[in-house]
């Protein structure tokens, strides 16, 4: 039995419904609403005290951390690799995988959160928008992060060092093209967890509607990005699970953003 507890919108959870459908498991969904506080609740915490999705629980054992949970999946469930057989290709891969850990999640929370997510948050009414501010434990994704989102949600485009994300979001976009200059997929010539831990993130600028990020400049990202669209598992696992409500308004705050995005961008770093 595999449970996930997860979120429609989160890009970690979009990974490991990803890797499931590449394996054609079978499991049950345990929906949390991360942006009214579900993942704050105590039974929660017990589950994943950093109040964070995706959590899997298989067999009664929970794992925990998205990358973590796919390469599981990979070992426990050994049909379908997801790993490269070459030993250079699978180091290739892990490097993928540590980076968007380390780098590029944090940039995708900071960007999400300046460009839609803000909105939303400012629309809770006062005693809930003060509990969800507060209620971020102190080691989330990132050990600031309490304060960052705070920082993120009041002051918008206008917080301090965005920029500097924003430029480092990009700029995994250009290691993208470099890497897929020669190969077909990011850690050879085999889909692999490499790619499915960058789809989420190339997919959440493309729901924002900033697809120009790559589509005139970057066309080996352009022709892989159409590649992992047209693999059977991208909608199920992407897109249907994000709320309409919220496909709606990442596109609409998203578009309306773009000029403070584009002004990010052409900052020196």
């Amino acid at each position: 039995m595999i449970d996930l507890y997860h979120h429609g919108s989160s890009v970690c959870a979009a990974k490991v419904r990803l890797a499931l459908g590449e394996k054609g498991l079978a499991w049950e969904g345990h929906y949390l609403d991360i942006h009214k506080g579900d993942q704050f609740a105590p039974e929660y915490l017990k589950l994943n005290p950093k109040a964070v999705v995706p959590t899997l629980v298989h067999n009664g054992r929970v794992i925990l951390e998205s990358t973590v949970i796919n390469e599981y999946l990979d070992e426990v469930f050994p049909e379908v690799p997801l790993k490269p057989n070459d030993p250079q290709a699978r180091a290739s891969m892990r490097v993928w995988t540590k980076a968007v850990d380390e780098v590029l999640h944090p940039a995708c929370a900071e960007v999400t959160f300046s460009a839609c997510l803000r909105h939303r948050v400012k629309r809770l009414p006062p005693k809930e928008y003060e509990k969800f501010l507060a209620s971020t434990p102190s080691q989330s994704v990132t050990p600031q992060w309490r304060e960052r989102r705070k920082d993120l949600v009041t002051l918008g485009f206008d917080t301090p060092g965005l920029g500097e994300q924003y430029r480092l979001y990009d700029s995994y976009l250009d290691k993208m093209e470099k890497s897929l200059a020669h190969q077909l997929w990011l850690a050879g010539d085999t889909f692999s967890l490499a790619d499915i831990a960058m789809t989420p993130y190339v997919n959440r600028l493309d729901m924002l509607g900033w697809g120009q990020m790559w589509e005139q400049t970057r066309p080996q990202v352009t022709a892989w990005f159409e590649r992992i669209k047209a693999r059977p598992t991208f909608k199920p696992a992407l897109l249907d699970w994000c709320p309409p409500d919220l496909t709606a308004e990442l596109l609409t705050f998203g578009r309306q953003s773009w000029p403070s995005v584009e002004r990010l961008l052409s900052q020196a770093s």
